[in-house]
């Protein structure tokens, strides 16, 4: 016999699927959300249907976005000669909170790891190499600069040195962020001073 009503036991199964929410954590979130006024838990159905029906990824840099293409890649007063390359959007808005960028965004979803059998073809690479070289026709802004702010461990590192000798033959500059970045950490967990300091001390690749 089922010890918890189905509907609770869903809720719960489904808060564990999440990243980072074991079974005690889903267990609390649910029982909060049973206790809640209704209206928290009207505005979260709300808030998880919108997010599936009205976000998109851009067809430019695939971030994630409310129209087509996103505001960045449509703003006139973006930079587009010089293109922040990230591993996940996430990355997009830890470097946006800086106020230090003012160039255009490319993101990959994801880093080359062979252990997980991620490579080169998994990643969105393949739309960089053809948006840099769109960028060379007549009346477009052409790509100047990539700078590469993959994550500063061994699979971030992996995808920034396979990028650098892909685009480098092209003519492209290539840079890195500085090391103010700890290695083995996550760009959305770096502070503003920090981001900011490596933004302004990228390296040549």
């Amino acid at each position: 016999m089922q010890s918890l009503a189905q509907p609770v036991s869903n809720l719960i199964d489904a808060f564990s699927r999440l990243p980072g929410i074991g079974p005690k954590s889903a267990s609390r979130l649910a029982y909060f959300l049973l206790r809640a006024d209704s209206e928290i838990g009207l505005n979260l159905a709300a808030a998880l249907t919108e997010l599936k029906e009205k976000t998109v990824f851009c067809s430019v840099c695939h971030n994630i976005a409310d129209r087509q293409p996103c505001a960045i890649c449509d703003s006139p007063q973006r930079d587009a000669s010089i293109i922040c390359v990230v591993e996940e959007p996430l990355d997009v808005q830890a470097i946006e909170r800086t106020g230090a960028f003012r160039g255009v965004y490319h993101v990959l979803h994801g880093a080359i790891s062979p252990v997980e059998g991620i490579g080169p073809d998994d990643l969105k690479i393949r739309e960089l190499l053809k948006r840099v070289q769109a960028s060379e026709k007549e009346g477009a802004v052409s790509v100047q600069e990539l700078l590469l702010a993959t994550n500063p461990n061994l699979e971030g590192e992996a995808t920034a040195m396979y990028i650098s000798r892909l685009f480098k033959p092209l003519g492209i500059r290539v840079t890195r962020l500085a090391r103010g970045l700890p290695t083995g950490g996550d760009l959305e967990y770096a502070d503003e001073s920090t981001l900011s300091n490596a933004l302004a001390g990228r390296l040549e690749m």
